[in-house]
């Protein structure tokens, strides 16, 4: 037991020296060579180090021309371990502290992106969709000419189908307890909201179904034009004409 004891206490021994000598003693170096020698850490995948240094480098540095770069990749180091919401604080750090820095079209995409990717499965809460649909939208916005503008788009149609998603299960809850008016109402935010999702067409067309149902006749006529005019290639299309045919046969 004793000798198990000692070998262990030599193995841990061994692994504090070594991981030691992957830490370098900075200084001596210039802001340029500190900085350097981070963004190689950053290359080499040792991200834990990298997180250390790029912090102590903005302690001692923070008016150095590298501020923004090691800022930058402080805040992409966090992105690559996958701690997202500490990559959003930083990248935001960047962009209101260092506004005039040629990072900042990236750091705004790559800040929608963090939140992006913390967005969850539909059923739950959607706080970091929005966050990301916000994000994504800012950096179309102010970098309308950025070569990833169409991903930022395709991103933000990813998320709305999701959010789409989440009222319209909503809707259909609410149906089946029939609380009709709480399901047209959450079928109507659907069709409005989110009118170039999938979800759409199936919220509108379930809404003129209730409104049929109800008798509401006139509101139901008024969402078939609606319907007709924004979805005419909709598998439902031929069935919305057919009902509105008799709708207006009964006038």
């Amino acid at each position: 037991m004793l000798n198990k004891m000692k070998l262990l206490a030599v193995i841990l021994s061994l692994s504090f020296i070594i991981g030691c000598s992957n830490v370098k003693d900075t200084s001596k170096l210039s802001p340029e060579e500190f900085y350097n020698y981070v963004y190689q850490l950053y290359n080499d995948e040792d991200y834990e180090l990298a997180i250390q240094e790029f912090q102590s480098f903005l302690l001692q540095y923070s008016g150095s021309a590298f501020n923004d770069d090691a800022q930058y990749y402080l805040a992409m180091t966090y992105f690559k371990r996958g701690q997202y919401l500490l990559a959003a604080y930083e990248y935001s750090k960047l962009i209101r502290n260092i506004p005039t820095s040629p990072f900042v079209p990236d750091t705004q995409f790559m800040l929608g992106e963090s939140y992006f990717k913390l967005s969850p499965p539909y059923p739950l809460d959607q706080t970091y969709t929005k966050k990301a649909i916000e994000e994504l939208q800012a950096f179309i916005d102010f970098f309308p000419a950025n070569k990833k503008v169409e991903e930022a788009e395709q991103k933000i149609k990813t998320l709305n189908e999701k959010l789409a998603q989440k009222d319209f299960q909503s809707a259909l809850i609410y149906e089946k307890m029939e609380y009709s008016n709480a399901a047209m109402k959450y079928y109507a935010a659907v069709a409005e909201t989110y009118h170039d999702t999938k979800f759409a067409p199936l919220s509108l067309y379930s809404k003129i179904k209730l409104e049929m149902k109800k008798g509401l006749n006139n509101e139901a006529l008024a969402d078939i034009s609606l319907f007709v005019n924004r979805y005419p290639d909709d598998t439902n299309a031929k069935e919305i004409k057919e009902i509105e045919t008799l709708l207006m046969s009964k006038k």
